[in-house]
């Protein structure tokens, strides 16, 4: 399928202004107007109700757990206030306007953010009027909560109807004109469109000749007849966006390039080719007293690390505490089955490539590792027979909560391979090493999603990586939780699968 037809517009870099009729350029403003109407009912509909979540709450919880009425106007004000607030700090911070940009989780989250900031405004506000006598700690607690959730709920409602809305064509993607080679436009469009964005055409790289050297003036397009004719094709097609992918060499042109369509009323982005994947992760940050592309960060900030280490502590305790018969039974089983030592230490990569000796119960004849080691396969005869039902129940693996007490592991995170294994892989799939950005885990997200057991091919040990990564990149204790539920209570989650 050629560029042209994925985008139903002609391919060339030259386009007349003459050639987008009339009716697309209406079609558009009333998308737009459709849009604007479908965000004004948006932010209506949130506004009340969040104030008859405020309202309620505050009405139930003097009724279910003071076991009296209120008067009904008594927090008529305080709704209607709560209600005000947030509608400003959303209508503030753009939170409406970006629903077309941003994925589910980002407005969603966003709209979590607004209610903590609005009801710190609340919170200040009835100190400073004296009215937070008549006010109980908890019903400004049982009205936050109640107004999370239903904002909640109804960014989730009002984002699937603007994609469906976007979807059948009632409402009118955010329309982008993409300018560089057409592979590398094609690449961009498939991955665009799937959050709603239009491409509406795109232009070859012109042919600037860039002054390197000075800054890029915001004239530039006086001087560079290619991108002023360039602005000129532009014009009409009324974007909303105009992304610039630009290679290696044409970096410099494409800054110069950006500041002739500075002309448009159009948000201009430049992208480097073959960085879009890496662009999707980099943030603008402020360091010191710079700007920077923030291109990855440290998974776990000192503070969740801190989280993470003391839930971690506690529920290793308790977990030792409750499988302390095994700890009993296993062992005077293990040495009644075969001859050997109970405990199986093999050395294996920590965090930060960090060499650590994981504890295992012992289920294999022989204690290979390093270079000697080899993955157990089905039916495995250096596997005993008490072994197998030992790494078929995952009881092999409890040992490990010592690991996680000494500070070696986690419960939660991706399961620690082999060296010679991990060396192994390294070589043949690019970012391997960024798994140990965190500590090992017992358990980990690839494993309740089905990627455990052996990795005797490539696509087995990528699908692992990819599980891994987005644990470490949505890392929160809440995804911790999850996942130790199921690891408990799913009956196929086995790690070892022979």
């Amino acid at each position: 399928m050629s560029y042209a037809s994925f985008t139903n517009l002609p391919g060339s870099t030259q386009l007349p202004a003459h050639s987008v009729d009339g009716r697309t350029v209406v079609a558009a403003g009333a998308g737009w107007g459709k849009l604007a109407a479908l965000l004004m009912l948006a932010a209506g509909t949130e506004f009340l109700l969040v104030a008859f979540a405020a309202y309620f709450a505050a009405v139930l919880y003097y009724r279910l757990v003071l076991l009296h009425w209120p008067n009904p106007a008594q927090y008529i004000p305080e709704a209607l206030l709560i209600s005000t607030f947030h509608l400003l700090v959303s209508i503030g911070l753009r939170q409406y306007s970006r629903i077309q940009t941003q994925p589910r989780h980002v407005f969603l989250w966003s709209g979590a953010s607004a209610v903590l900031l609005v009801f710190s405004f609340f919170v200040s506000t009835i100190f400073v009027l004296k009215i937070s006598a008549d006010y109980s700690r908890a019903t400004v607690i049982v009205q936050g909560v109640s107004v999370m959730i239903a904002v909640l709920c109804t960014r989730t409602i009002w984002f699937s109807l603007l994609q469906r809305a976007i979807a059948s064509g009632l409402i009118d993607a955010r329309r982008v004109i993409l300018v560089g080679d057409p592979e590398h436009c094609l690449h961009f469009s498939a991955r665009a469109i799937v959050a709603g964005i239009r491409t509406i055409h795109s232009f070859n790289f012109p042919m600037v000749r860039a002054d390197h050297s000075g800054p890029a003036r915001p004239d530039a397009a006086r001087a560079l007849p290619d991108a002023r004719q360039l602005v000129t094709e532009c014009r009409p097609l009324r974007a909303d966006d105009i992304v610039i992918l630009s290679s290696e060499p044409d970096v410099p042109s494409a800054l110069v390039l950006a500041s002739a369509l500075s002309d448009l009323p159009v948000d201009v982005h430049v992208v480097p080719v073959g960085s879009i994947d890496l662009m999707a992760v980099s943030r603008i940050t402020q360091f010191g007293n710079m700007v920077t592309m923030r291109i990855f960060q440290s998974p776990l900030t000192p503070f969740n690390r801190a989280i993470k280490r003391v839930f971690d502590v506690a529920a290793a305790i308790a977990g030792l505490i409750l499988a302390s018969p095994v700890f009993i039974i296993a062992p005077l089983a293990i040495k009644l089955d075969s001859r050997g030592p109970v405990f199986f230490r093999q050395t294996r990569h920590g965090y930060n490539n960090e060499p650590i000796r994981v504890l295992k119960f012992r289920s294999m004849t022989v204690m290979e590792e390093g270079d000697n080691f080899r993955p157990v396969t089905r039916h495995d005869s250096r596997v005993t027979r008490l072994g197998r039902f030992l790494r078929q129940t995952n009881i092999d693996e409890l040992p490990q909560l010592f690991n996680v007490l000494a500070g070696d592991m986690s419960l939660v995170g991706p399961r620690p391979h082999p060296t010679a294994q991990n060396e192994a892989f390294a070589e043949l799939i690019s970012s391997f090493y960024r798994r140990h950005n965190v500590k090992p885990g017992i358990t980990g997200w690839a494993q309740v999603n089905g990627y455990r057991g052996g990795t005797d091919t490539l696509e087995k040990m990528q699908r692992r990586l990819e599980h891994d990564l987005h644990y470490i990149d949505n890392w929160s204790l809440l995804l911790d939780l999850k996942i130790i539920v199921m690891t408990l209570f799913s009956r196929k989650v086995y790690w070892n699968a022979y």
